[in-house]
């Protein structure tokens, strides 16, 4: 694979889902032992510099992961450079992304689950206004696109 990749993962406020989908990826490239940078961002500002939710922590830590230290924040004009893949969480992140996207971007621009066998244009559950166990589904979401995503670095994405 040329070059280093460098991962940005973003939905709506970072506190939910795109945290989760950085813990899961970090992992997942851990276990396979590929070197990436990751990081998560939100489309809007409002949890700049708040933790993660307390339920994605708590099944972030269920799962052996502490993403207790992860702090939201906005994505910038500079990550389109910066990062090599930013991968939204749902179309609307998708859209929001593609609206934000300089004209010099580099980036390659996905949906998680694009990364997925026969998952192709879905998007991440959402768990922020349910119930807590949508914070499983969640992680099942973020895990499965971990994998796909990391099979797809390894294949030379």
């Amino acid at each position: 694979m040329a070059g280093h990749s460098a991962i940005l993962l973003i939905c709506l406020g970072n506190i939910c889902r795109s945290p989760l989908a950085e813990a899961a990826l970090r992992a997942e490239a851990a276990r396979q032992g590929l070197e990436i940078t990751v990081d998560s961002a939100g489309i809007g500002g409002w949890h700049a510099g708040e933790p993660p939710d307390r339920r994605a922590r708590a099944v972030a830590r269920r799962h052996g992961i502490d993403i207790s230290g992860y702090r939201a924040r906005q994505v910038t004009r500079a990550d389109f450079r910066r990062f090599t893949h930013l991968v939204a969480m749902d179309h609307d992140n998708l859209d929001a992304l593609a609206a934000l996207s300089p004209t010099d971007t580099t980036a390659r621009i996905s949906l998680l689950l694009d990364h997925v066998p026969g998952r192709a244009g879905q998007a991440v559950a959402d768990p922020y206004y349910g119930a807590d166990d949508g914070f499983d589904v969640t992680w099942r979401d973020v895990t499965a696109g971990a994998e796909g995503f990391v099979r797809h670095l390894l294949a030379g994405g």
